[in-house]
């Protein structure tokens, strides 16, 4: 009996602990996928060796760089904005927001100056801090599915105003993107949340 019992919570735990022990490599892009957010759309337009190229639409989440976005194959940090024909250093934030390879647990900082151009700031230049940590496995049902995804904790920390915020994404292997941000919006402010609400890929 109690090697029943045993076995049956090996049973019970089996998912789990593979879920916690599993690591997710960088998903394979193809020209032509696209995402479809309560807030705009992201779509695959170029790949070459060693980068992809996507087009965030203008009305994609404020806080997004919006236009054409390249990233690297590798871990997919943003490393290039495309200003008519021309690539430029990633500017801002976020460039880290994926980092593969993921797995529960996996931490990981980056730092950012921002520069804005309207508000009360326009003008300063502001230097971030951000904190990025893997903290697990969550199912997820948005517009566009169920999803099971990681679950990604962005801290950031404005250095030049002295002010920090946390929001929270998460990432699903089967989508091969985010398909839900929460934002901390004590901090960033008149920003909406988003979900996933359709997507194609090619393979």
């Amino acid at each position: 009996m109690r090697k029943m019992n045993a076995l049956l919570w090996i049973f019970v735990l089996f998912p789990s602990i593979i879920w916690a022990q599993e690591k997710v490599e960088a998903p394979v892009w193809d020209i032509g996928d696209k995402w479809v957010l309560t807030q705009g759309s992201i779509e695959v337009v170029g790949s070459d060796q060693n980068n992809y190229t996507l087009n965030f639409s203008k009305d994609t989440c404020r806080v997004e760089n919006k236009g054409l976005v390249v990233f690297n194959k590798s871990n997919l940090n943003r490393i290039y904005v495309v200003r008519e024909t021309k690539r430029e250093k990633y500017p801002g934030i976020q460039r880290r927001i994926l980092n593969f390879p993921l797995n529960l647990g996996k931490e990981w900082n980056d730092t950012g100056t921002v520069t804005p151009s309207s508000g009360p700031m326009k003008g300063a230049t502001m230097n971030y801090f951000e904190a990025f940590k893997v903290l697990g496995w969550e199912e997820v049902k948005v517009q566009g599915g169920n999803f099971k995804s990681l679950k990604l904790e962005y801290a950031i920390d404005n250095r030049t105003t002295k002010t920090s915020g946390k929001s929270i994404y998460w990432y699903s292997p089967e989508a091969k993107y985010f398909v839900k941000c929460q934002y901390d919006k004590n901090y960033f402010l008149n920003v909406t949340d988003w979900e996933l609400t359709s997507f194609q890929l090619k393979k």
